[in-house]
């Protein structure tokens, strides 16, 4: 297996074959050009391929520490080792500054030539990954990622779309479940913030009395057990965004110091009397009415105002019908391979009654009822017996006709119907709470086609 490609870049004919051939030997591939024009144009054409370039320092069109910086411009990622015939101390200087891995002096032992290529190799290599892995995380959670073309759905993005690349203070509302933090991570993807840390933290997590010391930090002997200095998450956080979930838990002692971070981007660590910068983006979300609640003194309104400079409100599930459908085949694809099973979709009566149920947990009540269903299922398809019980009685759409008809047979079925489901589909209770026998029961639901 090669050990990668390199770029050789020297005037020197002789010279330039017999180190390309001992990297050759190293299991190297790589590619030489006799003056800088060409190793660029070859570097233009593999910069995807090349992890380290050798170039010589003074080539017959150009400087080599000159050149650094075009190098490192076509192809960020590689490494570059300048070599010189004449290596002064102010050049070798200079080019480790301007971003060279090395600076060698030709004439040298191979081997410590092969030591430096390989570790100029390992940190390209090292990067090439941190890169692609920083790749497949905007992918995951960007906007375009998130499954579902409902108007509602479609509304929030656009929302959210606009306000992420700028620095301002994102409130985002809606209920539990319905992806507050997938929109609150698609905004720090979004934004040029993205190669910095993204913290989250859920304000209901944390006992009150420890959530200040969480956020903000505290010196050694702030209080007992303070063993030493603690870093709290808006330091984490610092050059990139932090996520405050369920922001409406704050304390209002917390909510005030927290009002002078998004004023001052200062705060005091508990214990200390000097003041910590840091730069930070805040996105908050919650579940309550902080407007109602700032009205009613349980929040700050001055702090309800600082964050809501833009509000985005996430839908939930109930409000975006049309992406059941997409949610539920992703999630079942997902369950499949997870869980190893064969599923490869579902029966049309099982999406009906998901289409019909009463989404109050959100989207992660959908994925928790899809999960439950995948480990059930024995087949290649999901059937309504893998759902829970709750799902067996749900109350179909009444026609026209049944609406208008008030005969007491119509009654008694939409209300056998209709204790079914709010017990779960567990007769005994069933029969209990209707005042009939169970067996009675039996033979309302057989004769009624429930």
């Amino acid at each position: 297996m090669p050990a990668g490609t390199l770029l050789l870049i020297d005037d020197e004919t002789s010279l330039r074959q017999l180190l390309a051939r001992v990297l050759e030997l190293e299991g190297y591939s790589v590619l030489q050009a006799p003056d800088a024009r060409r190793g660029l144009e070859l570097l233009r054409q593999h910069a995807d391929e090349v992890l380290v370039v050798l170039s010589d320092v003074k080539l017959p069109d150009g400087y080599g520490l000159d050149l650094l910086p075009r190098y490192k411009q076509v192809s960020p990622l590689a490494e570059v080792v300048l070599m010189t015939a004449y290596g002064t101390i102010p050049d070798g200087v200079r080019a480790m500054k301007e971003g060279a891995f090395d600076y060698l002096t030709k004439g040298d032992s191979d081997d410590q030539l092969l030591v430096v290529v390989e570790r100029a190799a390992d940190k390209a290599r090292l990067q090439q990954r941190v890169a692609d892995l920083e790749k497949k995380v905007g992918a995951q959670y960007s906007f375009e990622s998130m499954i579902g073309r409902s108007g509602a759905l479609e509304q929030a993005k656009k929302l959210a779309q606009r306000v992420a690349p700028t620095d301002s203070t994102v409130l985002l509302e809606g209920p539990t479940g319905a992806g507050k933090e997938l929109f609150a991570q698609a905004v720090h993807q979004a934004s040029l913030r993205r190669s910095k840390p993204f913290v989250a933290v859920n304000c209901s997590a944390f006992p009150k009395d420890l959530l200040e010391s969480e956020l903000f930090g505290y010196k050694k002997g702030a209080f007992t057990g303070a063993l030493a200095d603690k870093k709290g998450l808006l330091e984490e956080a610092h050059g990139g965004t932090l996520f405050l979930d369920e922001i409406g838990e704050l304390e209002l002692n917390v909510q005030a110091k927290f009002l002078r971070v998004l004023e001052t981007q200062q705060f005091t660590k508990l214990g200390d009397t000097k003041p910590t910068s840091v730069n930070v983006r805040i996105v908050a979300a919650t579940n309550r009415n902080l407007r109602q609640e700032a009205a009613e003194g349980h929040f700050r309104p001055d702090l309800y105002y600082r964050l809501s400079v833009f509000m985005v409100l996430v839908p939930g599930l109930n409000e975006r019908r049309d992406d059941i459908a997409p949610l539920t085949s992703y999630f079942l694809q997902y369950f499949a391979a997870r869980l190893r099973k064969r599923l490869r979709g579902l029966e049309s009566e099982v999406l009906e009654q998901l289409q019909r149920y009463d989404w109050r947990g959100n989207v992660r009540e959908l994925k928790n009822v899809l999960e439950r269903a995948a480990i059930l299922a024995d087949g290649d398809l999901l059937t309504l017996d893998d759902l829970p019980a709750e799902f067996q009685y749900l109350p179909t759409p009444l026609t026209t006709d049944e609406a208008a008809d008030r005969s007491l047979r119509t009654l008694e079925k939409r209300q056998i119907r209709q204790v079914l489901q709010e017990t779960g589909g567990n007769k005994m209770e069933a029969a209990r709470q209707l005042g009939i026998g169970t067996k009675t029961l039996y033979r309302k639901i057989q004769e009624y086609g429930l």
